[in-house]
C-alpha cells in the first residue's frame, strides 16, 4: 500500500497535502483499493466553504457510493475537473492525478488532529 510520508491523513481515509497556503485533497491508495473501480465522482463547487469532517464529495464504484469528508476546514479554490470525465484516475494515481480539489485552509490547528504516514499505516493494518 502506498502511503507517502509528506501527506496528512484522516481516519476516514482522505489525505491532505500542503502547498503554501493551498491544500490538495484526495482519497488514499488504501481507500481506492477498498472502493474498487470508481465510475463516477461528484465534486464540490469552487467557492464553497466546508468544515472539517463535513461531507464534501462523493465517489461511486460499481458496488456503492461513498461520502468523502473534508480533512480540514476551508474554502474550495479549485476542483480537479479531469475526474468528471475520467474518474478512473483516482484508482490509477490517487495522490497526483486523482486529487479531488484544492482548498485554502481556514484553521492551521485542523492539521494537528490528522495522522502522519506511520500512524495511518498502523490504522489500515488493524
Amino acid at each position: 500500500m502506498n502511503v507517502p510520508n509528506n501527506l496528512f491523513y484522516a481516519k476516514t481515509h482522505e489525505w491532505a497535502r500542503k502547498d503554501g497556503n493551498k491544500v490538495y485533497v484526495g482519497i488514499t491508495d488504501h481507500a481506492q483499493h477498498e472502493i474498487t473501480d470508481i465510475v463516477h465522482v461528484e465534486l464540490p463547487e469552487a467557492g464553497k466553504v466546508f468544515d472539517k469532517e463535513q461531507p464534501c464529495a462523493v465517489v461511486e464504484s460499481v458496488k456503492s457510493a461513498f461520502d468523502i469528508y473534508c480533512p480540514v476546514s476551508g474554502k474550495i479554490v479549485e476542483v480537479n475537473e479531469e475526474l468528471l470525465s475520467a474518474p478512473e484516475l483516482i484508482n490509477q494515481d490517487p495522490y497526483e492525478k486523482g486529487y479531488f480539489f484544492v482548498l485554502e485552509a481556514a484553521n492551521e490547528e485542523d492539521f494537528k488532529s490528522l495522522l502522519n504516514a506511520e500512524d495511518y499505516k498502523k490504522l489500515i493494518e488493524e
